[in-house]
């Protein structure tokens, strides 16, 4: 005989959040008050606890939470069939999210869902106001990041440093909070990356210096100070304590740190929703001087800077390569190596694919003489700087690839897609506000609610997906227009090229791509070679 809904056993998850947001209301909203509470509830209500599951430091707006998941996987696997938390937003800060499971999969499941201090039971019955609570604290996490990113803007804007620790060469200040001051025990490290490079070593020969000096890594030396990174260095062999990358090389020759300043918004979250970091262009970078003692002078820094952007590696006879850097093989990517044949009577110079160069045979040759190169390089840029000189504007029509007619067209389609789209949203908006005051007045019936919430938050999602679009399309438009008016400009500054430079190269190519050979039945000998310019890519 099937047993009443109301005898059954449940098998209880009590879940328990904490944000680092959330650190700043004291002890009410801790995880020791929250296990105290639910253990509370749970032995009063006869609930039979099969597990305690803790996110400690995470977004109630993030749901890939570690325990989280893990008590979602123990629902699906039957083991739990009761979750208990303290309130709603325990459980999660995103309405979208949060209705989906009360409103559907808990349902469908058959779980039991109770916040224990707003006295939701699904067995009950959740209130009619559940809706609006998770609305208000889904709106809450949005104004805490907002005024959490307002008050790291205020400290920045004073000099502060926000971080977990200290870039190597700086501890933090004993005394003063958010403020660096040199550490005399690791500073020779930077200056000693510094001196190198100002004497003409490049990134990758400064760490196979300090690999082979053992010059202690910055993880390491944080990992003696206070256990950071213990996870990695604990029990791990001795190379690791001193495993510099070329990546944590270049990191350091190029941080402004290092003369005192700081640079802020590097990188940001997608949204208050989204905690993903991507990075932000460089004119959104936000510059504060003297915000530590420098290390390095401006001068040697600037120097260094200097080197970077303009350094070659150097041949065994002294002379510079000037395509180093620029030839790349087309199936692999990696930079092609220059040799010379010097068994014939009139030596020459020649590139092949450095990883095929290494015995390893995981690539092909990819071979071609450097004159043959230089001729072909040289041609190129003979011919757009004709171009440029008698014919701009069917040079800038060709690399916009379209009219200036049919571009204005479909700019002024795409704007006015815009307008409407921006027009409508605003509408959809404005309606589903007012449906919420009818809704709550008792103006409208509960299914009439649901049906038409549905509806708008379709459209809603598909508006802001169009919108999105439209201004990514209009604003690669603008950028391609600028881009190939300055690519014109360079080219405007090499008239009549009779010879090729490193400068002139590197000033105009970003990158030369080199495919394999291909030898026809008549024994000739075919190469397709791209060139890649600055700021327009490869030309048609």
């Amino acid at each position: 005989m099937k047993q009443p809904y109301n005898t059954t056993i449940y098998n209880t998850a009590l879940y328990m959040r904490l944000s680092r947001d959330d650190e700043n209301y004291g002890d009410s909203v801790s995880i020791e008050t929250q296990r105290t509470i639910l253990q509370q509830y749970a032995k009063e209500q006869g609930l039979h606890v099969v597990g305690e599951y803790v996110d400690d430091g995470w977004s109630g707006t993030n749901f890939e939470r570690p325990d989280f998941q893990r008590m979602m996987d123990d629902m699906e696997a039957g083991k739990v069939n009761c979750i208990v938390t303290k309130d709603l937003s325990r459980f999660g800060r995103e309405h979208v999210m949060m209705d989906y499971y009360l409103e559907f999969l808990f349902p469908e499941k058959r779980v039991r869902y109770i916040a224990v201090a707003e006295n939701e039971d699904t067995e009950k019955g959740l209130s009619d106001f559940v809706p609006f609570k998770n609305l208000f604290n889904e709106w809450f996490a949005k104004d805490t990041s907002r005024k959490v990113k307002a008050a790291f803007k205020a400290k920045f804007a004073t000099g502060q440093r926000i971080g977990a620790y200290a870039p190597i060469g700086y501890r933090k200040h004993p005394e003063i909070k958010n403020k660096l001051i040199i550490d005399e025990e690791t500073r020779w490290i930077v200056e000693k990356i510094f001196d190198l490079a100002i004497h003409g070593r490049g990134a990758a020969s400064i760490t196979r210096i300090l690999i082979a000096e053992k010059v202690p890594t910055p993880g390491f030396i944080n990992f003696q100070r206070d256990g950071t990174f213990a996870n990695i260095y604990a029990g791990a062999p001795e190379e690791k304590s001193y495993a510099w990358t070329i990546a944590q090389v270049k990191s350091i020759m190029k941080d402004e740190t290092y003369i005192g300043h700081t640079i802020h918004y590097r990188e940001t979250n997608i949204s208050f929703k989204n905690k993903r970091r991507v990075r932000k262009p460089q004119s959104e970078w936000v510059r504060v001087e003297n915000t530590q003692e420098p290390i390095i002078s401006e001068q040697v820094f600037r120097q260094v800077q200097e080197q970077i952007a303009n350094r070659r590696r150097k041949c065994k006879d002294g002379t510079t390569q000037i395509f180093s850097g620029l030839v790349k093989c087309a199936d692999c990517g990696w930079s092609l190596s220059y040799g010379e044949n010097r068994q014939n009577s009139k030596p020459y110079g020649h590139y092949h694919c450095s990883k095929y160069g290494q015995g390893t045979r995981q690539c092909s040759m990819h071979y071609i003489r450097y004159d043959v190169l230089y001729a072909y390089v040289l041609s190129r840029l003979q011919y757009w700087s004709g171009l440029v000189q008698h014919d701009e504007e069917r040079l800038l029509k060709q690399l916009l690839n379209a009219t200036d007619k049919g571009q204005a067209a479909a700019r002024k389609k795409q704007a006015a897609e815009l307008k409407k789209a921006e027009k409508r949203k605003a509408e959809v908006d404005t309606l589903f506000a007012r449906m919420y005051e009818d809704w709550a007045a008792g103006r409208i019936t509960e299914y009439n609610f649901s049906m038409l919430s549905g509806k708008y938050q379709s459209e809603q999602a598909e508006l802001d997906e169009k919108i999105e679009q439209l201004q990514s399309a209009i604003a690669t438009e603008s950028q391609n227009a600028v881009d190939a008016e300055k690519w014109i400009a360079l080219m405007k500054e090499c008239v009549n090229p009779t010879e090729l430079t490193a400068e002139l190269l590197n000033m105009l190519i970003e990158k030369i791509v080199v495919h394999e050979a291909v030898k026809g039945e008549d024994g000739s000998r075919e190469q397709e070679v791209e060139i890649f310019y600055r700021f327009i890519g490869k030309i048609d």
